[in-house]
């Protein structure tokens, strides 16, 4: 009797479950022993958690059950935090409710596949980590959620005094950092939603909420676009948000957020969504990199490491799609969930193929266009190269949205949610059950766990 080969796949974002369902369709019970290592017991459907901090959809609304999705999966869970090629085994830190142990356990694996996901991209500016909040996980957009809130009741609250103006000043001031998808959803869903629910307060009025939105980008929403970039521009606007272009942050000193163009910005509010960068266990492989993403080919199959593929955001995959420059490299696949999805179907097939179930092929997909929520009826749109705008690109987004949520449930108690929000009066509940201190982008995404390495030059 032959002994079952074990299959590895360590994350449980959209390329881990994806390859996992695919393996799972594909690879006999005998033939191999499915494991999956994720941080947490769920897929987090990261593009809607604008949502979240808007108050529109229930968290647990948009993290899929792993243990639903991949049943014929071991779910561990914890952070793979070091890998040996050769010796083909993995080093797992144990987490609990989020928290990493001292606990580790290492695991064997013949055929593994590497797709840790990505991480909030930051720089060293003076007092970021101390102050910044991110949006790229359920506990940061619930956080952000009830800070606001929190914010302004305290606002509220404040004796109606000159010596406390300074106070109210900072509390009803929001900085966001990033006017890409994540940054831009989030302020303009988020300001909608606190318009809405204004008579929550009694001292203050929320239209004196100032809303900064800064990006070191010449453009809102570049990647669709200069057309949409500027209806949406013209969206925040509309709405009293201030948004500069071409400026970033110099530095955070207590409450003061400072910009690069010399204005100090007196808030206790900083979201900050300016990109994403692959996960750091990439860079302990000492393996090639390309911008801090694993180097792999068009089949998704790692260099230099026996019986390892990589794909998803943490992977440098090819862009067969795209046309090769007579003076340079092939592109990447942008790191979007729509790549991170098809890449694990792809790679799973790949992987089955290496049991002598079909055949494996390169990774080739043409992006189907983006979207994006501006709230109420507002969004911009580029389906196949269509663009759109207002309700149309409204209707298209969420169909989008619901179309990609990898759970019938979860399409169900996400449509409800959207039903009961456009029907019922907004919620205004801050919950409160995170400690700010873990709600920093550091604690909150256990970026500090792996050991730093240097990235080593793309080879070829």
């Amino acid at each position: 009797m032959v002994d079952r080969q074990r299959v590895v796949i360590v994350g449980g974002g959209f390329t881990g479950l994806y390859a996992g369902k695919k393996l799972e369709k594909l690879l006999p019970a005998s033939a191999a022993e499915l494991v999956i290592v994720s941080p947490t017991d769920h897929l987090t459907y990261s593009p809607l958690l604008p949502d979240v901090t808007a108050s529109v959809i229930e968290p647990r609304h948009v993290a899929v059950s792993l243990r639903q999705a991949l049943p014929r999966h071991k779910l561990v869970v914890g952070h793979t935090t070091s890998v040996d090629p050769e010796a083909k085994t993995i080093t797992i830190s144990k987490s609990e409710r989020g928290v990493v142990s001292d606990e580790t356990q290492v695991l064997s694996y013949d055929k593994l596949l590497l797709a840790p996901g990505a991480v909030t991209r930051r720089f060293p500016i003076p007092g970021v980590s101390e102050s910044a909040r991110g949006v790229k996980t359920i506990t940061e957009a619930a956080f952000v959620r009830d800070h606001l809130l929190s914010q302004l009741d305290a606002a509220d609250s404040l004796p109606d005094d000159p010596r406390f103006d300074a106070e109210r000043a900072e509390r009803m001031t929001v900085v966001a950092v990033g006017a890409g998808y994540t940054g831009t959803e989030i302020v303009a869903q988020t300001h909608r939603w606190l318009s809405r629910v204004a008579d929550r307060w009694s001292s203050i009025d929320v239209r004196d909420v100032k809303w900064l939105l800064i990006d070191v980008a010449p453009a809102v929403l570049p990647e669709l676009g200069p057309r949409l970039g500027q209806y949406a521009l013209s969206a925040l606007k509309g709405r009293g948000i201030d948004v500069r272009l071409g400026v970033s942050v110099a530095s955070v000193e207590g409450n003061v957020v400072n910009l690069t163009d010399g204005t100090p910005v007196p808030s206790r509010t900083l979201i900050w969504g300016a990109g994403i960068m692959a996960n750091p266990l990439m860079g302990t492989l000492g393996l090639p990199l390309d911008r801090g993403r694993l180097v792999v080919d068009a089949m998704m199959k790692v260099a230099g490491a026996e019986d390892v593929w990589a794909a998803g955001d943490a992977a440098a995959v090819p862009d067969l799609a795209k046309p090769k420059p007579a003076d340079g490299p092939q592109p990447i696949t942008p790191p979007t969930a729509q790549h991170a999805q098809r890449q694990g179907t792809a790679v799973g097939k790949n992987i089955a193929a290496a049991f002598g179930i079909g055949q494996a092929a390169d990774y080739v997909h043409k992006d189907l266009g983006l979207v994006a929520d501006l709230g109420g009826g507002t969004a911009v749109a580029k389906p196949l190269g269509i663009e759109m705008t207002g309700l149309p690109a409204k209707i298209v987004a969420r169909g989008y949205h619901l179309y990609a949520l990898p759970a019938m449930s979860n399409r169900i108690r996400v449509l409800t949610d959207w039903a009961l929000h456009a029907v019922l009066p907004p919620q205004a509940v801050a919950l409160n059950q995170t400690r700010p201190e873990d709600a920093l982008i550091t604690p909150a995404q256990n970026t500090d766990i792996y050991p730093k390495a240097e990235e080593k030059p793309k080879v070829g």
